[in-house]
């Protein structure tokens, strides 16, 4: 469609986390188009869709903001945007404002910031099953009396209500509310002088510029503002909101009373992750044993169908053995998605960025520094993403530095390969796996709280955090986060996993050696001569040369270790026990066992430490606007890894540990 048929231009709005994206991309589904804003390093997402009066509309969804003051660089842009300051961007016709309908006191205050720009206004009224479910009841009717904007009542992850919001925005649009305040004589006419300055000048949407430009932060102007702004919140909220019963508030604050203790809140958190990773390896041995039997199976077909040859040794050697070895810690990584899904669904991971927020502040950071922390969990990119809503530019450089620490679903492949060579019993590797978790993240606290006062002394922000009531989990939701994330998962092995195993493969093949043992191709292979040219380097670590090849593969994708120990160990005697066994009864040169307890441990400490991920330090580069800052994260994070590696084997060694 061309450009000429696009009628009108729709900004899309909204608080983070608000399911803006989630609305985008039910709206314009595969008619997107993605760049950056001239002059930022923050992504332009577009995209087209055609309402059920047939007009077609260009839908731009501007980055998330809290309020237009413009504290981030993600809310700057929404802010020059609206104002019509951002470089090679029209203002929009009208803007669809996307609210939590389970924070909506907190949302309206952008609303009403919108509403005073002098926009035509749709509020869509998001995450309605949420609300439903935590007891909220909310009347559309009553809020859109109060504010003179229609408000439409949606489910963007279940396509609820998308054909009225679609009907909602019927073209023209509807005329604009306008400033639902007045202040006294002198700030109007200071707002009438400054709207005429902003036309004199040219500058578009002068109106917008003429209020923005009196409302200076601190002034006594912006004061009255924004306790006019709230004043109508709070007549909107008591006329469209009831909230849940008492006995549903005492119940949680019964549970609060324990869960956000200042002793038994702790442990109640650490119960349940310890709860989280013992289940991770105590429910996930059978679907473990059936997606490894299942590959196996296919391994075996594929032989008995494919004559012996290069061919069948990339299938079955590269690609099978390669996708297959990470594609059997599916389970385990699906369980960890479910937990934290379910934690999320319940109320409670609210609770634990409420008990995070007092120990972020100890190492200077501030609470707003948790939820990309959190999100570094599942994985480092959306995290150092997520921290363009803090606020102070050191803080989040801070966060960004410190965020690869806390352990990526994508070293979970290597940890629960290693750890039960370590621990026996699901007990023992919980608390293993519950320790390393910890680890990561008290060194990157700890590194937070050396960092953050050499990038310059800043005062940290306060944390705002809404509790909401405790609720059944929404097992639509939960179910539909893990699909997603598991997804994700399988998607990454089928492609870049598939891709590198092809690699790996090739150079565990070639150059191809005139003796048969496997041993000698191995060494002869290009693989081996990395291997053998890395091992001066890794063997004070415990390694072998596979180890080190394995490791240099995995800076593409921590995976990949994974899968390149089960193509270097393909060549091996076939174990009934698969790679892990045939890691057990690895030795050396001199006959002493390869993968003791104390390498293992080596192991898992670079793996807790090392960056190893490239595609983050892109990203990296891309949030800083610098590769001094990615690359020397990158470097600074290798060496420290390999540091502490080399500190645990050789005191280890010196203890009399193997």
């Amino acid at each position: 469609m061309s450009e000429s048929s696009i009628q009108a231009k729709i900004a899309l709005v909204g608080n983070p986390n608000a399911g803006k994206t989630t609305l985008f991309n039910a709206l314009t589904g595969q008619n997107q188009k993605v760049g950056n804003y001239a002059g930022a390093t923050v992504s332009r997402k577009s995209g087209t869709f055609f309402t059920p009066h047939g007009h077609q509309f260009e839908l731009i969804d501007l980055p998330g903001a809290y309020s237009l003051q413009a504290n981030s660089p993600d809310e700057k842009i929404t802010r020059d945007v609206l104002v019509g300051e951002q470089d090679g961007e029209e203002t929009p016709d009208l803007v669809l404002c996307v609210l939590d309908a389970c924070h909506l006191e907190r949302h309206l205050y952008l609303l009403l910031q919108i509403i005073d720009l002098g926009y035509p206004v749709v509020a869509a009224l998001n995450k309605m099953d949420s609300a439903e479910a935590q007891g909220l009841r909310i009347d559309p009717t009553a809020l859109s009396e109060d504010l003179g904007v229609p408000f439409v009542p949606i489910c963007a992850t279940t396509g609820r209500g998308l054909t009225q919001l679609k009907h909602a925005l019927r073209h023209p649009f509807p005329t604009a509310p306008g400033r639902l305040w007045k202040g006294p004589s002198e700030l109007e006419e200071a707002i009438e002088k400054s709207t005429r300055v902003s036309e004199e000048k040219g500058v578009r949407n002068p109106a917008a510029h003429g209020l923005m430009n009196v409302a200076e932060p601190g002034s006594e102007t912006e004061d009255f503002i924004q306790k006019t702004r709230y004043a109508y919140i709070h007549r909107a909220i008591e006329a469209g909101l009831q909230r849940p019963d008492d006995a549903s508030l005492e119940l949680t604050d019964r549970l609060d009373a324990h869960a956000l203790h200042p002793i038994k809140g702790w442990f109640i958190f650490s119960g349940l992750m310890l709860a989280v990773f013992w289940s991770i390896f105590r429910f996930a041995e059978i679907p473990m044993g059936w997606v490894e039997g299942a590959f196996e199976w296919l391994g075996g077909t594929v032989s008995g169908s494919i004559g012996e040859g290069d061919f069948q040794s990339l299938l079955v050697d590269g690609v099978i053995a390669g996708v297959g070895g990470v594609l059997v810690f599916l389970p385990q990584i699906i369980l960890l998605f479910f937990f934290i899904s379910l934690l999320e669904s319940s109320g409670y991971m609210a609770r634990a960025a409420y008990l995070m927020d007092g120990i972020m502040n100890k190492v200077g950071l501030s609470g707003k520094s948790f939820l990309p922390l959190l999100s570094g969990y599942a994985c480092a990119i959306p995290g150092v993403m997520a921290t363009r809503t803090i606020p102070n530019a050191k803080e989040r450089l801070a966060t960004i530095l410190i965020l690869p620490w806390t352990s990526c679903t994508a070293r979970l492949p290597v940890y629960v390969l290693i750890i039960p060579l370590i621990f026996a019993g699901a007990l023992n590797q919980g608390l293993a796996l519950f320790g390393i978790y910890a680890l990561g993240t008290l060194t990157a606290l700890i590194a937070a709280k050396i960092l953050k006062p050499r990038l310059g002394k800043t005062e940290a922000p306060q944390f705002l955090l809404e509790l909401p009531p405790y609720q059944k989990p929404q097992w639509n939701h939960v179910l539909r986060q893990v699909w997603e994330r598991a997804f994700a998962f399988i998607k990454k092995a089928g492609t870049v996993i598939l891709g590198l195993s092809i690699i790996l493969w090739f150079l565990n093949t070639y150059p191809k050696s005139d003796s048969d043992d496997p041993a000698v191709q191995q060494a002869h292979s290009f693989n081996g001569q990395i291997g053998q040219a890395l091992e001066p380097v890794v063997s004070p670590l415990g390694w072998d040369d596979r180890m080190g090849t394995a490791m240099m593969a995995s800076f593409a994708a921590r995976e990949v270790f994974r899968s390149s120990l089960a193509i270097s160990y393909a060549t091996d005697e076939e174990d009934e026990e698969g790679l892990r066994g045939q890691l057990s009864k690895s030795t050396r040169n001199d006959g002493s066992a390869l993968y003791t307890p104390l390498v293992g441990l080596s192991i898992i400490v670079f793996f807790i430490y090392a960056l190893q991920c490239l595609p983050t330090t892109v990203v990296v580069r891309r949030e800083t606007g610098s590769w001094k800052w990615a690359l020397g994260q990158l470097v600074g994070m290798t060496l420290f890894a390999y540091l502490a590696a080399l500190l645990v084997y050789q005191v280890g060694k010196l203890l009399g540990y193997s």
